[in-house]
């Protein structure tokens, strides 16, 4: 039968049984990735030459597009569900993950991948800038919930907001770990050019960008639509709309995208904050994302069975399980110390360091960009890492938070 017709099946029923995931993923308390990565390994199990190779390596570019677009459609969400406004009092909960957390996990990490691991240095710095991020797209069990959500929490204030925050601040050292790689292979790449252009223009460009780009969405839309009436209320295709300029604008004035994406969402929100129109986007670009996550997802599956884990050893498990484990979960701890925040919601946002897509992007990426030693090794790190993340986040996450809903006394949050 022709491939592309059992594709085209395949998308067909990915996206139609993502229409009744969040419902089933609420009454069992399993989030959803779970499911379709054991879809995928069952299909590619049962039929593994019908359907094409699921493997990354054997398609690059595909697997650098796909993830980056379903990073930006969640970035886009992710940015118009959070109702707390910026300062830097209502956000040192995220600020602390983003910069003090991130950067230490990134540390240990690379030190563990090149003297336990054995990697490369240029592989051990990308594995650790790949791990760093935690993932807007595989976190919605613990994210904050659609706009004017009525009960409010800092534990999925954080995790919302650092996912958002730092799928774009972990491109400066994926850009390190390339730099290196070019470097090592005879081409000339100062490392004080890198601090300049990939972390310090890049990273301003992206936040500038965004911000213009929500500000100028948010007067079209709540000042000249509102006076004219120029779009229909359902019309949420807006907000992806806006994703792609935003990223679009972002990439060709040599800025990160990723950040200017969330930054442009965050802004249009609170443009208009109490505008149910906001509802119809955040709706939108869900709808969206779950639809290109279902693919993503039975790819994925498929992959864990037909080779992907093939290099796979017990270092590389112990380095996973030290990570998942360990790493992340001090470090996040120790971190959030001295913030006012509750015990049990410090060792949960600890703990729910979700990994997924954007692991997958930064390494596809970097090896389109440069060459790596052990590509296959790191594709097989990331892959079990991912593994043990769904799984063990995917059947914990729900039931640590209904936890905390009903343990931890509600006190006034900032809007």
């Amino acid at each position: 039968m022709d491939k592309y017709i059992l594709m085209m099946l395949l998308f067909g029923l990915a996206s139609f049984g993502m229409a009744f995931m969040p419902a089933i993923s609420r009454r069992t308390g399993i989030s959803y990735s779970l499911f379709y990565i054991a879809a995928g390994a069952l299909i590619y199990t049962v039929w593994p030459h019908a359907l094409p190779s699921p493997l990354p390596l054997e398609h690059r570019e595909l697997t650098v597009h796909l993830s980056e677009l379903i990073i930006i459609i969640s970035l886009m969400g992710t940015g118009i569900k959070i109702d707390r406004r910026f300062t830097f009092r209502n956000w040192s909960t995220p600020l602390r993950l983003v910069s003090l957390t991130m950067l230490l996990c990134m540390v240990v990490c690379c030190l563990l991948g090149y003297f336990m691991l054995g990697l490369a240095f240029p592989s051990a710095v990308l594995i650790a800038a790949a791990l760093a991020p935690t993932d807007p797209v595989l976190a919605a069990d613990v994210q904050v919930g659609p706009p004017e959500e009525k009960i409010k929490s800092e534990a999925k204030f954080a995790l919302t907001s650092e996912a958002g925050l730092n799928d774009g601040m972990a491109f400066p050292f994926t850009w390190l770990a390339i730099i290196i790689a070019l470097t090592a292979a005879g081409q000339q790449m100062p490392l004080l050019h890198w601090f300049g252009f990939y972390f310090l223009y890049k990273v301003a460009a992206g936040l500038v960008i965004g911000w213009v780009c929500g500000k100028i969405a948010g007067y079209l839309v709540f000042n000249v639509s509102e006076k004219y009436r120029l779009i229909k209320p359902t019309d949420g295709f807006l907000a992806v709309s806006l994703t792609l300029c935003a990223y679009g604008i972002t990439e060709v004035l040599q800025g990160y995208g990723f950040i200017a994406v969330f930054i442009s969402g965050f802004v249009l929100r609170h443009t208009e904050k109490t505008h149910d129109y906001h509802q119809e986007l955040h709706s939108f670009t869900d709808q969206m994302e779950r639809l290109l996550l279902g693919i993503l997802l039975l790819f994925l599956g498929g992959a864990l069975v037909t080779g992907i884990l093939a290099p796979l050893n017990m270092k590389m498990v112990l380095f996973s399980c030290l990570f998942i484990f360990v790493v992340r979960p001090a470090i996040g701890y120790i971190s959030l110390i001295g913030l006012k925040i509750h015990r049990k919601e410090r060792l949960a946002i600890s703990f729910l360091g979700i990994r997924g897509v954007g692991s997958v992007f930064y390494i596809a990426f970097a090896l389109e960009q440069a060459f790596f030693r052990q590509e296959e090794d790191l594709w097989a790190i990331i892959a079990f890492t991912l593994l043990l993340s769904i799984i063990t986040h995917g059947l914990s996450a729900s039931k640590i938070m209904n936890r905390l809903k009903v343990e931890i006394p509600r006190e006034k949050i900032p809007d």
